[in-house]
């Protein structure tokens, strides 16, 4: 890697979001360490010179620190935590078995914070953490209902985020909560709004304008703030 080459990790890499964002960035030059749950194909048909694939489970703990030791030479601009479920979206909260909605509170929110807390010291200063939000996690949006534990779940991890900047705010912590917009994937469906070319190129855009600013900030993926 050269001095001024950026690096960026990119947990959840497999598939949709999370390897657009990684063909993204290493078109634009960046150094990108890829994760996946599984062996993907779609990454592994990658093969660049700057990309680097490790295998993780964001929801071990074991797995993650090991995750952690493996990169103990890196120092990342950008982590980036895409890796997300919506399990049962669709039904109400009521319908869905208490496993499913809490193994969803725990993919989405909890977990994000636990592999941020785990990877801080891995962020290069002047870097940024970035969390895999929807603008379905803001409560003062909510006048359409439906989706209800995955809502649930991003609303938590918005308010998660906030207390996690909060907890590091003396150390200057750069905190980007992201919308992708509604993305034609697997989780999004064929009547989405948009394609994942159109996402990716946004966030990057959004997180190489904003990248390493103070705080937390709560963004879509045309750089506009979302009420929390």
């Amino acid at each position: 890697m050269t001095p001024s080459q950026k690096n960026a990790l990119i947990v959840g890499a497999s598939r949709g979001l999370g390897l657009g964002l990684v063909e993204i960035f290493l078109t634009r030059g960046w150094r990108v360490t890829a994760t996946q749950r599984t062996p993907s194909p779609d990454l592994a048909r990658l093969k660049a010179d700057a990309l680097r694939i490790e295998t993780a489970d964001i929801d071990d703990d074991a797995s993650v620190a090991a995750l952690h030791d493996r990169l103990a030479s890196e120092r990342f601009d950008l982590i980036f935590v895409v890796a997300g479920v919506a399990t049962q979206a669709h039904d109400p909260l009521h319908a869905v078995p208490r496993d499913v909605a809490a193994q969803v509170y725990l993919t989405n929110a909890v977990s994000p914070i636990r592999f941020a807390e785990t990877f801080l010291d891995r962020l290069a200063p002047g870097g940024s953490l970035a969390l895999m939000s929807s603008i379905l996690g803001s409560v003062s949006l909510n006048e359409a209902g439906g989706w209800e534990t995955y809502r649930a779940s991003k609303a938590a991890l918005n308010t998660l985020a906030r207390s996690f900047e909060i907890r590091h705010r003396a150390d200057s912590v750069s905190v980007l909560v992201l919308h992708p917009g509604w993305v034609r994937t697997e989780m999004g469906g064929e009547g989405a709004d948009i394609d994942v070319a159109t996402s990716v190129t946004g966030l990057a855009d959004v997180i190489t304008a904003r990248l390493g600013e103070p705080g937390a900030q709560y963004l879509d993926y045309r750089g506009k703030t979302l009420p929390w």
